[in-house]
């Protein structure tokens, strides 16, 4: 079973720096709840593992993750993931391409297009609940990738302060800098009670006044 996956994300960084963070596997990889780097290739090439985690049970996938082609002048590239089960009862795939528009001198998008193809007894599930299920999962995705770009792309410079001002303000402490999210897991339930609340929307739309 294949679903079709076309997605646009909008984030408040230059499209350079957006660019530089999605070129980075390693920390792209991050981003998504519960995955975990086991394994570096090569500098295109990964392995690692998601978990999923459903009430007091969690589940994990293995798989890899390689880059097939990059295009620097576009800012896109092309990627595949492929993965199984603990158990091998199901696999999954997925052909990515996504890259990066600029949306003005500190703004820019990531788009996507994705291939999603799902085998074993995941593929019971069926095309609208895979659907749901993925749309939650870029969701989080996209979140957990502005947080890290916003952490890395420097704050803009104060205007400059003429000498007589700049000498009477005082010099600010020193702060820590703000620790990285906590990594997440992937939450199965919450995705499935998404899934579910899509679902009773599209079974009993909401009445107009």
């Amino acid at each position: 079973m294949k679903v079709q996956l076309d997605k646009s994300f909008a984030l408040g960084a230059p499209a350079a720096a957006a660019w530089l963070l999605l070129q980075d596997l390693e920390a792209v990889a991050a981003c998504m709840p519960g995955a975990r780097i086991t394994e570096k290739v090569d500098a295109r090439h990964v392995k690692g593992t998601v978990t999923v985690k459903l009430g007091p049970a969690s589940l994990v996938f293995r798989g890899e993750v390689q880059v097939k082609d990059v295009d620097e002048e576009g800012r896109s590239l092309f990627l595949i993931g492929r993965g199984t089960d603990a158990t091998g009862t199901s696999g999954a795939a997925m052909d990515l391409r996504a890259h990066i528009e600029e949306a003005g001198t500190t703004a820019c998008r990531l788009v996507g297009a994705a291939e999603v193809s799902v085998s074993g007894k995941a593929a019971t599930f069926g095309g609208r609940m895979m659907s749901a299920v993925a749309d939650q999962v870029l969701q989080q995705f996209a979140a957990n990738f502005a947080e890290k770009l916003r952490g890395i792309v420097p704050p803009p410079e104060p205007s400059a302060a003429r000498p007589a001002e700049a000498a009477a303000e005082p010099v600010p402490a020193a702060t820590a800098p703000t620790p990285p999210p906590a990594r997440q897991e992937l939450n199965g339930l919450a995705l499935l009670w998404a899934v579910l609340r899509n679902w009773l929307h599209q079974l009993f739309p909401a009445r107009r006044a």
